[in-house]
């Protein structure tokens, strides 16, 4: 099981970032701050002008009075920071999970399987998902980086044209638009793509995008290398070994013989 960040194949960064705010629950709240902070600083201006400047023009003309104001910007300081502290507590916490199964594919060699999970206290609701597929035999200068982002029907046909089979060679899931992702609190994952030894050989990078959107409208995205960490000798399958009898050289002798003195109560 592995979860490290990715290097191989390309610079994309494993990391959760917020790439889009709500409009009308983030961006209306502070502009309605930063318009009433404006007035405060014109009154504020007004008010320690003599009486012969306000009496011309534009400083003859007066906002809103100070009490009003006064209520109004900090009503509006309040929302900005509500609504952040809440974004905070729903922001979900997208992690990834990977490791070596027996029986996902044909044949008797384990698979390498990658999911995903909401670690957060809220649903999100899936947005887009889209790959990014770098093959070995691609140039050695190219990354993962310089690769476009494909849905999965493209996927599907650059692996068929290299001679990587569906459902033998690899699985990937397919995910639709507004699949919950469910904040369960456990570390259960939800499958997104098995992968044979054939298939790691073959692509030196296959980058998962994600993104989904919390309950306050905010679209958060994570960058997945499916690939991390399946050449590393730390996470390679367990091979069956062979079973040790009393012929096996290098190993003592069983001892049968009972041992003398006075049995013991």
């Amino acid at each position: 099981m592995t979860s490290a960040p990715s290097g191989r194949g390309g610079t994309a960064p494993d990391v959760q970032r917020r790439i889009r705010r709500n409009r009308w629950l983030f961006t209306a709240p502070l502009v309605l701050l930063c318009v009433l902070g404006a007035v405060l600083v014109w009154e504020i201006v007004r008010g320690n002008m003599s009486e012969a400047s306000r009496s011309h023009w534009p400083w003859r003309l007066e906002l809103m009075s100070a009490e009003p104001l006064a209520s109004l910007l900090a009503v509006s300081a309040g929302a900005v920071l509500a609504r952040a502290q809440y974004a905070r507590a729903v922001r979900p916490a997208l992690g990834w999970r990977s490791e070596f199964v027996a029986g996902l594919l044909p044949g008797p060699a384990k698979a390498w399987s990658v999911g995903i999970l909401n670690g957060g206290q809220h649903n999100v609701v899936l947005e887009h998902l889209d790959y990014r597929l770098v093959m070995a035999r691609d140039s050695v200068d190219a990354t993962a980086d310089d690769a476009e982002w494909t849905g999965l029907a493209a996927v599907g046909e650059r692996l068929a044209g290299e001679g990587l089979r569906a459902a033998v060679d690899f699985r990937i899931y397919s995910f639709g638009a507004g699949y919950p992702l469910v904040a369960t609190g456990t570390y259960e994952t939800v499958g997104v793509g098995v992968f044979s030894k054939r298939f790691i050989d073959e692509v030196r990078a296959f980058h998962l995008r994600i993104q989904v959107v919390d309950s306050v409208g905010d679209t958060h995205e994570r960058i997945i290398e499916c690939l991390e960490g399946a050449r590393e000798a730390v996470t390679a399958p367990v091979e069956e070994a062979e079973p040790v009898t009393a012929a096996s050289p290098g190993l003592p002798a069983a001892r049968t013989a009972r041992r003398s003195g006075r049995p013991r109560a």
